[in-house]
């Protein structure tokens, strides 16, 4: 057996013992990604996320990508008002209108970036020079909920004008796609992540199937 499909592994305390949340933990959270459209889904799920529960939002995924066109880019950044209502009306998702108003407009921005840097992958990593960072917490409160690094990029983004890009969500988006390593030391996925050699992360198929 795997430490993946171990429930005895030392894992991260802030996963507690959900499956869905440890699955979330062990194959996905600090995984270096570098595929525009799964980056789009993290922003938009970061921001969804504010005021609520990563495990909420992490419950609520498969509708997102339904309700999202599996997050492409462009068509997202297409919606109008028709959309928007749709969307509004979508019990599986946050049903909150200044949200949903942010993921069109940040999809919008997306192709932006995309136009000025090549891909939203270029623009994020270049914040760490393209290399995860790579911590060492001993403890979940050591782990900061903000960055000078992901100070500037909240910044960075609001002036291209994104929405729910605030340090704090920006932070949380850097740790989702491995900016850096935010594993506690003594997490199985802290050492794994941090070997030069570490499995790429789910491709699109994989992690949209």
């Amino acid at each position: 057996m795997s430490e993946f499909d171990s429930p005895s592994a030392v894992r991260c305390a802030w996963c507690g013992s959900d499956p869905l949340y440890q699955a979330y933990h062990d194959r996905e959270w600090g995984v270096p990604l570098h595929d525009d459209r799964r980056l789009f889904e993290f922003l938009i799920l970061e921001g969804a996320q504010a005021g609520l529960s990563w495990l909420t939002i992490l419950r609520k995924r498969e509708n997102y990508r339904a309700a999202f066109h599996g997050f492409d880019i462009a068509r997202v950044a297409r919606y109008g008002e028709a959309d928007t209502a749709r969307l509004l009306a979508d019990p599986g998702i946050v049903r909150n209108r200044l949200k949903i108003g942010a993921a069109i407009r940040n999809a919008r921005g997306v192709l932006d970036i995309q136009e000025t840097h090549g891909s939203l992958d270029a623009f994020l990593w270049r914040y760490v020079d393209g290399a995860p960072r790579q911590n060492a917490w001993s403890r979940l409160k050591e782990i900061p909920a903000r960055t000078h690094t992901s100070d500037l990029l909240s910044r960075d983004l609001k002036r291209l004008g994104f929405a729910f890009v605030g340090s704090t969500i920006c932070y949380s988006l850097m740790q989702a796609v491995g900016l850096v390593n935010d594993h506690t030391i003594e997490c199985f996925r802290h050492r794994e992540l941090a070997l030069p050699d570490t499995p790429p992360s789910l491709s699109t198929s994989q992690a949209m199937g």
